[in-house]
């Protein structure tokens, strides 16, 4: 699933909005959350999710092109579980996709997140 804006990644994830009805007790195994999106930035995205018992424990992986310290240390804060700077090259932003992939959804292990 990919969400234009950090409105449509909340109403997916909260089953509101354009989602309603959807069946919110399927959530994805990770998030993969720019800091950059229109509408409500990734941040507050992030702060909204880890807010909420439904998603406090639902991994999220900062993937961003922000190289401001602060926005590292805003996200870890609020409780991401990564902070990956995206590659400009699409090689490379491709590798490390494949990187993020095998480690979150092949290596960790995450608790079951019951609703």
């Amino acid at each position: 699933m990919v969400a234009r804006d950090g409105v449509e990644a909340l109403d997916y994830l909260f089953g509101t909005g354009a989602y309603e009805g959807r069946d919110v007790g399927l959530l994805p195994q990770v998030v993969l959350l720019d800091l950059k999106l229109p509408k409500i930035d990734g941040l507050e995205v992030l702060k909204r999710l880890r807010g909420d018992p439904r998603t406090r424990r639902l991994p999220i992986v900062v993937l961003t092109s922000s190289r401001e310290e602060q926005d590292l240390i805003e996200s870890y804060d609020l409780g991401a579980n990564s902070y990956v700077r995206k590659p400009v090259d699409f090689a490379r932003f491709a590798a490390a996709i494949n990187q993020l992939q095998m480690y979150w959804l092949v290596l960790n292990e995450s608790p079951t997140i019951t609703r």
